[in-house]
């Protein structure tokens, strides 16, 4: 292994109608890329997987252990979404696969989503518009309302419950919040101490919650009950943190005034496959099909951030912003060689990496390390040619997990 990977060499998989600009970041660097327009069910992305460096996807495919087990020349997955709980994010750190997904590039259309559907619900916009459909004129206003002087509470309070409290606010709406994490209260919003005390208090409850294990079942039917007579519910967040089955029968018992959900616990993976659902055909009860980023602007913002995330990663040994690996950018330094060396986090493995690098009378140029859970990763700059013969010293290290030469 004299010479680091040629960029023409390193093939990528994008999934599930990703945008063009993801393509052109990529293909600009001259790694080959393969585009396909719907999500990948398990064994048919085992499949695909060989031979691929780099993966994209989206929500609707899930990179289990399997998949990842499969892809043994993979280098690096990027969610083009917020959320990753559909990759086995311990299973790819262990196996030196770097994951990044974009935390923040659809923040606000989500917000926007939010607003407009809060705003729809409150003036019965759906019930108003079926009735137009079939020729009814209702100008009657009985359950419509304005949004100004209601009570909003936001479940979640990060990227996108802190920028909704801000402009639902700027609409005349009182913001709650309650978040498990101590969360800034921006503007006049007030934090609730207790989910419980968040319910009774509001008029408006929508969720904005993260993909952890821990808010499976977040809401069902005790939460529900809680509410107070004719308040709305939403949910942009994950899909299996609501039991749809109570949240049916409270609106059909009238306890709920309506509901606006875009995500569920099982999703079709394609237009060409049925939605399923209970909630299908309740009156002021809006259901979109996972949208709340997919604006143009949002997904040509994502495309962009995770295609550079990947970019970096396999031309520099960037992480910054991984959502598995330590986070590590070093400066770059033209003429140098850069070793990437993702390791299982023991003690002793940087001295034993360096004592080697000596040995071989290379001087460091520069040098990073950083640690996250159970894996370690350090990045060396070396001026000195890389022979073959460190490299494989360095590789078998016990502790090594993935070794790269990169050329910087």
């Amino acid at each position: 292994m004299n010479d680091a990977q040629r960029a023409d060499q390193i093939r990528a998989l994008l999934v599930e109608n990703i945008h063009p600009d993801a393509v052109r970041v990529l293909e600009s660097e001259g790694f080959e890329v393969e585009l396909l327009d719907r999500a990948l069910p398990e064994v048919e992305l085992m499949d695909r997987l060989r031979g691929v460096h780099l993966l994209g996807i989206r929500s609707g495919t899930t990179v289990s252990a399997a998949a990842l087990a499969a892809g043994s020349d993979l280098l690096a997955v990027g969610a083009f979404c917020i959320g990753t709980n559909q990759i086995d994010l311990r299973r790819a750190a262990d196996a030196g696969v770097a994951v990044f997904n974009a935390p923040f590039s659809n923040t606000r259309s989500v917000v926007e989503l939010a607003l407009a559907e809060i705003i729809a619900l409150t003036r019965r916009l759906t019930d108003k518009n079926a009735a137009m459909h079939e020729g009814v004129w209702d100008k009657s206003a009985t359950g419509s309302h304005e949004v100004r002087g209601r009570r909003l509470g936001i479940v979640g309070y990060g990227n996108i419950g802190t920028q909704l409290s801000v402009l639902a606010e700027n609409l005349g709406l009182g913001v709650w919040f309650y978040d498990t994490s101590d969360r800034l209260a921006l503007g006049n919003a007030r934090r609730c101490g207790t989910l419980e005390e968040l319910l009774e208090s509001v008029d408006i409850v929508t969720l904005h919650v993260d993909g952890r294990p821990d808010n499976q079942d977040l809401f069902g039917e005790a939460q529900f009950a809680r509410m107070r007579p004719g308040s709305l519910f939403l949910n942009l967040s994950r899909g299996f943190v609501v039991d749809h089955s109570a949240l049916s029968s409270h609106i059909r018992s009238g306890h709920l005034a309506g509901a606006a959900i875009d995500v569920f616990s099982e999703e079709p993976r394609s237009k060409a496959e049925p939605f399923v659902s209970e909630l299908r055909g309740l009156p002021n009860v809006i259901l979109t099909p996972h949208v709340g980023g997919s604006t143009e602007e949002a997904q040509q913002d994502i495309g962009n951030f995770v295609a550079n995330k990947l970019r970096k990663y396999v031309l520099a040994g960037s992480t910054s912003l991984s959502v598995n690996l330590p986070g590590l950018e070093l400066p770059e330094r033209p003429g140098c060689c850069r070793l990437a060396h993702i390791h299982r986090n023991v003690p002793g493995v940087l001295a034993e990496a360096n004592s080697i690098v000596a040995r071989h009378a290379i001087n460091v140029e520069g040098q990073i390390l950083g640690t996250r859970g159970e894996v370690g990763y350090v990045l060396t700059d070396v001026r000195s040619e890389v022979d073959e013969a460190l490299v494989k010293e360095l590789s078998a290290m016990e502790a090594t997990v993935n070794l790269r030469l990169l050329k910087v």
